[in-house]
């Protein structure tokens, strides 16, 4: 049986702890935080405030780490560093240097698993899409639109302070509430070889970080995508992802993949699997990758989200800030 821990008992944890749980083969033997107050969230386990002596005091397989995004690094190399596997919420870093810190970590380490959570590769929509793509039944990719407009009120980020700062929260829209639909992008157009981005403030929020970016990207292929994501929306609206083929249009929106037929029609092809009571933006799939890289860790099998897959996401965000800077387009390098 599996010895896992939790490092972090805020939001994104009250995912996690059900799906961690609900394996009869892992048991949740401690958990992490600096409040205090969190010890009754999971009075089954030891807790603990300071995370360095719970990793010396506890014999652990695999530790899942929920913490703000400037601690992803040191946290996950500390945990590694002990021979424990990582199973990691994203981002990957804060930015292309510290992810390709993670990467290195991981190559000097083959034998401890790095995994990074990007669930949405493994919603049934995106699986399919990926599958259609793959097939070339519809001939190449000519352009992929991925548009993100959600709702962030000032009290986001006055709530929780180092969500507005750049040093702690490596970026805004981009990197929080967007990365997903960045590496779905990427996943699905391959190399890229250059981007043209812009980053904005349309919030006066008085925060370091942006709240709406836009790019338009060109792959090795010669297909080009199109990227639009805000926090300045009035509501939280579903995501959308379009792949456009040489025979056909597919596009992922409330949770549905649809295909427009030959008479024009959009045609559903299947509905993802939801979590009722969570919110519809984290959709099911936590507790399907999780359980896949608890699975991996048994079998020592690495069919996970690596983070040399993950650093793409960050490395393009990066090169979308510097393009805004620079107001050029950037090549992708690696």
């Amino acid at each position: 049986m599996l010895k896992a821990a939790l490092i972090g008992l805020g939001d994104i944890s009250a995912i996690h702890l059900p799906a961690i749980k609900a394996n009869p083969n892992v048991e949740l033997t401690a958990v992490c935080d600096l409040d205090k107050g969190a010890r009754d969230i999971v009075p089954e386990a030891r807790f603990y405030t300071d995370y360095q002596e719970m990793l010396e005091s506890e014999a652990l397989n695999v530790v899942h780490i929920c913490l703000p995004h400037y601690l992803h690094n040191p946290v996950t190399k500390a945990c590694v560093e002990k021979g424990i596997h990582v199973f990691l919420e994203k981002p990957l870093g804060l930015n292309t240097k510290e992810a390709l810190e993670l990467v290195e970590l991981e190559q000097k380490h083959p034998d401890i698993k790095i995994c990074v959570c990007f669930q949405n590769r493994y919603n049934e929509s995106f699986e399919m899409l990926q599958e259609i793509v793959e097939s070339g039944e519809y001939g190449r990719i000519v352009g992929i639109k991925g548009l993100v407009a959600w709702y962030r009120p000032k009290s986001y980020y006055d709530a929780k302070p180092w969500r507005g700062q750049m040093k702690y929260a490596g970026g805004g829209v981009m990197i929080n509430q967007a990365l997903h639909t960045i590496d779905l992008m990427q996943l699905l157009g391959g190399k890229i070889e250059s981007i043209r981005g812009n980053v904005d403030q349309l919030l006066d929020y008085g925060i370091e970080v942006e709240d709406t970016a836009s790019a338009r990207m060109q792959f090795e292929s010669g297909a080009t995508g199109l990227f639009f994501a805000t926090n300045a929306n009035a509501v939280n609206s579903s995501v959308e992802l379009q792949v456009i083929l040489e025979n056909g249009k597919f596009t992922i929106k409330d949770s549905i993949l649809t295909r427009v037929n030959e008479d024009g029609k959009k045609e559903e092809l299947v509905e993802d699997a939801k979590v009722p009571g969570t919110k519809f933006y984290y959709g099911a799939s936590h507790k399907k990758l999780i359980h896949l890289f608890h699975q991996c860790i048994e079998e020592d099998t690495d069919n996970y989200v690596h983070a040399r897959e993950a650093a793409v996401a960050i490395q393009m965000i990066d090169v979308i800030r510097k393009s805004s800077e620079t107001r050029q387009s950037i090549q992708m390098e690696g």
